[in-house]
């Protein structure tokens, strides 16, 4: 105690490093303390009105528009009537595909496969299914996917009278690290940018007479998962969204560490930290800006994302909000015993019934 309340010239190097060094560890437990807290905290922007499905969404406006500030907005910068250019896929029995490339923000073009079943009665809803980390709209059809982590889902979506739309993402984590530190000095977030993207691309598939855009669907596997989560809430157009291997207690996820289940603090994740995400958008949150419309979400219990216990008590938070309307069959839990991965089947079932 007494080396403490010395005078610093009486002091040798190695003592004021050490006093130092004891300050730094002493504010940055004060910090981490504070930030976590309100990551934490019960957030207070909320006014939901379950009188009704009307009441309901005009109370969760003023909530979404918030939502799609935190994602940033590209409305200005989005390049108008651009020129579409197409190039094989694939062409089987089973189902044809091509490559569709358009400019959507200047110099930025827009990659996806649109794929179509080759048997299908009348015009096919369409389905986007987003890839994840290290993954490709190949993954999705059943290529390079030696884990069979997506179980080739778009073909049996494809199989039950689907089209399927695969957006190209970026992939990496480095790269989407290096692109979020440029988005945040614009003041916007790559997926704000990747939600735009969706946008267009929707815009595009409703030039097309081969499909029926009016009944859309969105879906993905873990950062596709994400997006499917993130996007949904900002585009009314998607009418069913089933997201796998993402829904999570976010809070927990986000800042508290805990050896049953991989927290981003604890990671070079720098592109999963969006700000102004938390504490008003947990995914229960988002999952009321998707309310009335379906969504499903498939959590893996040996998924080491998360921890399934905390992930049904945010689930149950999430399906609250479909219930006080009346509709709780529009929300479902796919929970599972397995990992990481897509149940096919169960997303099948799931946009037959709702689209």
């Amino acid at each position: 105690m007494g080396f403490f309340f010395d005078d610093v010239a009486s002091k040798t190097p190695d003592r004021i490093r050490q006093e130092l060094d004891n300050y730094q560890n002493l504010y940055k437990n004060e910090l981490e303390t504070y930030l976590v807290s309100r990551c934490m905290s019960e957030s207070t922007a909320w006014n939901r009105d379950y009188s009704s499905l009307p009441a309901y969404e005009t109370s969760v406006a003023l909530n979404r528009e918030a939502w799609r500030d935190v994602l940033g907005r590209f409305d200005g910068d989005g390049v108008a009537s651009p020129e579409v250019t197409t190039r094989p896929f694939h062409d089987g029995e089973d189902y044809c595909a091509e490559w569709v490339d358009f400019e959507f923000l200047p110099g930025v073009v827009s990659r996806a496969v649109v794929a179509l079943p080759k048997s299908v009665e009348g015009i096919p809803p369409v389905i986007v299914c987003q890839h994840g980390i290290g993954s490709s709209p190949f993954h999705v059809f059943g290529y390079i996917d030696s884990q069979g982590l997506y179980g080739a889902y778009a073909i049996p979506l494809l199989e039950a009278g689907f089209a399927v739309v695969a957006p190209v993402n970026r992939t990496a984590v480095p790269g989407r690290n290096r692109l979020e530190r440029l988005a945040h000095l614009n003041g916007v977030t790559l997926v704000g940018l990747e939600c735009f993207k969706l946008e267009k691309l929707i815009d595009y598939l409703n030039t097309r007479d081969d499909m029926d855009a009016s009944r859309l669907g969105m879906s993905g596997l873990s950062l596709g998962g994400l997006a499917t989560l993130l996007f949904t809430p900002a585009i009314d157009r998607i009418k069913a969204a089933c997201s796998a291997a993402w829904f999570n207690h976010r809070k927990k996820k986000m800042v508290v560490p805990d050896p049953r289940y991989s927290c981003f603090l604890e990671t070079t994740e720098e592109h999963a930290f969006i700000p102004g995400w938390l504490p008003d958008f947990s995914d229960s949150d988002l999952v009321s800006l998707i309310c009335p419309r379906p969504f499903m979400a498939q959590v893996g219990k040996a998924d080491g994302i998360a921890w399934w216990p905390f992930v049904l008590e945010e689930w149950e938070q999430a399906k609250l909000h479909y219930e006080k309307l009346g509709i709780g069959d529009r929300a479902e839990l796919c929970l599972h015993d397995s990992g990481h991965e897509v149940i096919p089947s169960r997303m099948v079932k799931f946009f037959g019934k709702w689209l």
